[in-house]
């Protein structure tokens, strides 16, 4: 049976790893043993980190609605509450920017729910 070398096959397939670990630190950008376990690793933690993003940016517009709530009388709580009572539909993303950008509007909002 004949020799296979398999070497265009193997460095396509090597190349393409060390590719998406350009950057890495040390030999995890350039041995590809430790630049594959890098990269599986890095997308593991890329997965994780889809989630823990959304999370951090709700308690983050969470942190912003109760600081603004609370320099208007109001705590955080209260203010979710009412907003729910009132039927306002504006998420938290939405009121914590318009606390941020346009805090008149913001002033208006806990005065006609107050």
């Amino acid at each position: 049976m004949a020799r296979v070398k398999r070497g265009f096959v193997a460095q396509r397939r090597r190349k393409k790893i060390l590719d998406r670990t350009e950057g890495f630190i040390g030999s995890s950008s350039t041995l590809f043993r430790t630049a594959n376990e890098r990269y599986i690793k890095a997308l593991r933690n890329a997965t994780r980190d889809r989630k823990t993003k959304k999370r951090e940016y709700r308690s983050l517009w969470i942190a912003r609605l109760n600081a603004a709530a609370n320099a208007n009388g109001m705590n955080y709580s209260q203010f979710i509450s009412v907003c729910k009572e009132e039927k306002i539909l504006l998420n938290r993303k939405v009121l914590s920017q318009l606390a941020i950008h346009d805090r008149q509007a913001f002033h208006q909002l806990i005065e006609t729910i107050q």
